[in-house]
């Protein structure tokens, strides 16, 4: 059961996280409502070109630097206090360039940690794509 409410140190939740992952990126839920899901996660190694088809994305970087392409777009540099947003089915893929890379997300609605698509279906699976751990 998730908290009606909560206080949490993201630094303190980034420094939790383990320093490699099998899969390509590891979460922790704050949230995890039908309406809206917000987590933090880390990014272990680049992620390939994929899109969730259920729920539009809002990325704010916590720590770290990397690159990120969405659509048509190229790719845009961000770090710790960048905000990036798409819309469902929107193609986007993210490069490590500093460790850790960590992001807290907000997805309405709420994400279903198999909606992931690879547009190229050899790069990954739900199952290698990541793993949810309670960190807080």
């Amino acid at each position: 059961m998730m908290p009606k409410q909560g206080d949490y140190d993201l630094d303190a939740i980034v420094k939790r996280f383990p320093d490699s992952s099998d899969t390509m990126l590891i979460d922790t839920r704050l949230t995890d409502e039908p309406e809206a899901s917000c987590r933090v996660f880390r990014i272990y190694r680049d992620v390939p070109a994929h899109y969730h088809a259920t729920c539009d994305e809002y990325l704010l970087v916590i720590a770290g630097r990397g690159t990120i392409f969405m659509g048509d777009s190229g790719p845009i540099e961000v770090t710790p206090g960048r905000l990036v947003f798409f819309k469902k089915g929107t193609v986007h893929g993210l490069t490590v360039l500093e460790h850790p890379f960590a992001f807290l997300a907000i997805d309405t609605p709420r994400r279903d940690p198999k909606d992931i698509t690879f547009v190229n279906p050899a790069d990954g699976t739900p199952e290698t794509f990541i793993a949810t751990r309670n960190l807080y």
